[in-house]
């Protein structure tokens, strides 16, 4: 009996050191559909679904401010309203909010002609500084529409699938996708320099090259693919990690499809780009650099588990783990919840800001 306290309290001891030497932060990567405007109520929707939620840090895409208003203001003013406090910067395409006050924000990779747009946020959460990423990237020459059989860029029927992979890949090059990817790692690097954590949220407008291997090049209408679509590989060789897949390594059991997502508000036909096609992927991720003790613990999808396929609502067949709308869901995306934790050990080095 004796042998079996002692056990059950180094275990208790063990916890609690744990506890005590990490933190926690959670990541939600939201598209929201053109600000939630194509949803009848939608940005009541994205609100209710972020106080629900209560995340440190939100990644939002296709932020439009139409009508000269500034979404910024209106969603962490209807935050409030709801008891949240968030703070947030003005921003086009993509948004970011933070629980925690903003030290410094960046435009680094400017929206241009609808070509896609990275912003950036730093806080302190005690001693640590961390720098927050929104990308909503390039949507045109979308190549992996290709493979299914349209146009990346029209949308319109080809012929046939597009499957030979060095074309694909140089098609794919046509986009600013590769050029946004190259802005970010350049500008993360001097902010890894004094000790920020990094963390990247966006819809990148392409598939990963985790998903498209020889295990799924039957699914999803991959027509016998396998492709290291090069987004996702340039930040895995810089030393960067998809949450989702440190999670959830399987594409298989977990392809943690994000779009086309069943929405009750609308008919399937009007939600889908490729209307006799399975078009589904996994396109809106949170990538993190595992520094100073950065690490996903955990990840669930937000919004309906069912999915458009071919013009037509399917339900989920998958492992993922989904946590269903409260309501009215705003979007043709589903949202993506990551929880984080850090080493309370590492402190950022002092350094000084200049605020845009």
């Amino acid at each position: 009996m004796k042998r079996i306290l002692i056990f059950l309290f180094l275990i208790s001891a063990f916890g609690s050191m744990i506890a005590k030497d990490y933190n926690e932060i959670s990541v939600l990567q939201f598209n929201i559909w053109q600000e939630g405007t194509v949803i009848e109520g939608g940005f009541d929707a994205i609100t209710n679904e972020v106080a629900r939620l209560d995340p440190d840090f939100v990644t939002f895409s296709e932020v439009r401010n139409y009508n000269n208003t500034r979404f910024c203001d209106r969603i962490t003013d209807a935050l409030a309203e709801r008891g949240k406090k968030y703070y947030s910067f003005y921003s086009n395409d993509t948004g970011i909010l933070s629980k925690y006050e903003i030290t410094d924000s960046a435009t680094v990779f400017p929206l241009n002609d609808d070509h896609g747009s990275i912003h950036r946020l730093n806080t302190f959460i005690g001693k640590h500084e961390f720098a927050i990423y929104t990308g909503h990237l390039d949507y045109l020459n979308d190549t992996y529409y290709e493979v299914r059989g349209y146009d990346g860029n029209t949308w319109n029927k080809m012929d046939e699938p597009l499957t030979d992979v060095s074309e694909i890949l140089k098609r794919n090059a046509l986009s600013q996708r590769d050029e946004a990817i190259e802005h970010f790692l350049v500008d993360a690097k001097n902010q890894t320099s004094h000790g920020a954590m990094i963390i990247f949220g966006g819809d990148f407008n392409e598939p990963s090259h985790l998903d498209w291997i020889e295990a799924t090049r039957d699914s999803a209408d991959h027509h016998g693919v396998v492709i290291e679509w090069p987004s996702t590989l340039s930040l895995h060789k810089a030393g960067y990690k998809d949450a989702y897949r440190v999670v959830y390594p399987n594409p298989v059991t977990h392809p943690g499809y994000t779009y086309p997502s069943a929405n009750a508000a609308r008919e399937p036909q009007s939600i889908t780009w490729a209307k006799d096609s399975d078009e589904r992927d996994r396109i809106d991720y949170i990538f993190y650099l595992p520094a100073n003790g950065l690490e996903a613990c955990s990840a669930v999808i937000i919004g309906p588990s069912d999915c458009v396929v071919r013009s037509k609502v399917e339900p989920s067949w998958s492992q993922d783990k989904f946590i269903e709308p409260i309501g009215v869901w705003p979007t043709d995306h589903k949202a993506l919840l990551v929880k984080f934790r850090y080493s309370q050990k590492h402190a950022t080095k002092l350094h000084s800001h200049n605020m845009d």
